[in-house]
This record gives C-alpha cells, sequence and structure tokens, in this order.
C-alpha cells in the first residue's frame, strides 16, 4: 500500500508492466535464445564494468594491466575468462535468434521494424567484439586492428576518412586504442541500450510471433 501512494502504482499498471502472459510456443527453447542473448549481455556488462576498474588504455600499460587482472587480482583470470567467452556466446545465441526469427517467418508485417533493429543489434555486437579484441594490445590485437582498419577502408566513399576516425592517425597507436576503448565501454554500450529498449519495446507491444 505505501509503494502504492509513493509511486502511484495502481492495479491496472502493474499487470500492464508484470503481467503479460507468454503464449505456449514461446516455452519452447528455440523460442528462449532471445533471452539467453539478453542475460549474456547483461554478465558481459558487469563482467566488463570490473574489467575496467584495472585496465588502463595506453600502449605502455595495456597489456600489463591484463596481465596483472589474470594472475594478480582476486578471480580477475575467471572475470576476463567468463567476459571473453562470453563475447562468443552473445554472437552465437543471437545469430540462432535471428535464424529462428528468419526460418519462422517473422520478420513480417508488422514486425519489419524490429527485424532492422536486431540486425542493428548483430552489428553493434560484432563491433563489441572487434573492439574489445584491440584492447590487450598484444600481437594479435595489433593485426587484428590492422584488419579491421583495412576492411573499414573498403567502405566506398566513406571508408579512409572513417578509418581515420578510428586511427586518430595515420597508423595504429595511442589515439587508435584510445577511440577503440571509448567505442567499447561507452559508444557501443548506449547504442545497444538505445536499440534494446526499441526491441523490448515493440516485442510488447506487437506480441510474441507464433510458430511458422
Amino acid at each position: 500500500m505505501n509503494s502504492h501512494r509513493r509511486f502511484d502504482f495502481t492495479d491496472r499498471m502493474r499487470s500492464k508492466v508484470l503481467g503479460e502472459s507468454v503464449p505456449d510456443h514461446a516455452r519452447r527453447f528455440w523460442f528462449c535464445f532471445g533471452g539467453l542473448t539478453f542475460t549474456v549481455f547483461v554478465f558481459q556488462l558487469l563482467t566488463g564494468i570490473f574489467l575496467t576498474f584495472f585496465y588502463q588504455p595506453t600502449p605502455e600499460r595495456a597489456y600489463s594491466s591484463v596481465f596483472y587482472i589474470s594472475n594478480y587480482v582476486d578471480y580477475g583470470w575467471f572475470i576476463r575468462t567468463t567476459h571473453a567467452w562470453g563475447s562468443t556466446l552473445m554472437v552465437v545465441f543471437l545469430v540462432v535468434h535471428m535464424l529462428r526469427v528468419f526460418i519462422t517467418a517473422s520478420y513480417k508485417h508488422p514486425r519489419e521494424f524490429n527485424w532492422v533493429v536486431g540486425v542493428f543489434l548483430l552489428v553493434v555486437t560484432m563491433a563489441f567484439g572487434l573492439t574489445g579484441r584491440l584492447l590487450p594490445w598484444d600481437q594479435k590485437a595489433f593485426w587484428g586492428a590492422t584488419v579491421i582498419v583495412d576492411l573499414v577502408r573498403q567502405v566506398p566513399l566513406v571508408g579512409d576518412p572513417l578509418a581515420g576516425v578510428l586511427l586518430g592517425g595515420s597508423t595504429i597507436g595511442a589515439p587508435a586504442l584510445t577511440r577503440f576503448f571509448s567505442l567499447h565501454v561507452v559508444v557501443l554500450p548506449l547504442a545497444v541500450g538505445i536499440l534494446l529498449a526499441a526491441h523490448f519495446w515493440m516485442v510488447r507491444k506487437q506480441g510474441i510471433s507464433g510458430p511458422l
């Protein structure tokens, strides 16, 4: 009763927010990969916040800070490994979820825009993996960043300017590390938050699609 007075929650509002029933067909396991993807994202968010407490995004300290996390921070090896494997699982679960949506024709009217949002979420998820790969600042990171920049340069018309924005110069160095780190921990999480809010709102308004 006190919470009703404080937040003005009526029974109708509570029912509208929390009382949505789940169709029987949506309880089959192949309908659960969207929720699994979101669950993994939450773990990625929590473990990522922990890692930023110790990571130092400079060429001189990046690798040593990752080494410190893995070898000296209590349970740091476990959290970093969870974060690394979570990035792979998130991509796998999202791809399976989108395949289910495609196979069951759930992308058709009136859910076309939600499908587009899902495609953007896939792109952002891949960008998470690519930007995160550079952060340890080892040989794999260097050559991975080189491949990323070369791919960006292939984009017609805007490829070279985009590559310049990513690098912050003509070569892979400190500005590139700072920009990849900023993308990974600020820009991409904000993009995911906005896209997820739109995605969940449309699912709630349109309901869970039925089987083919």
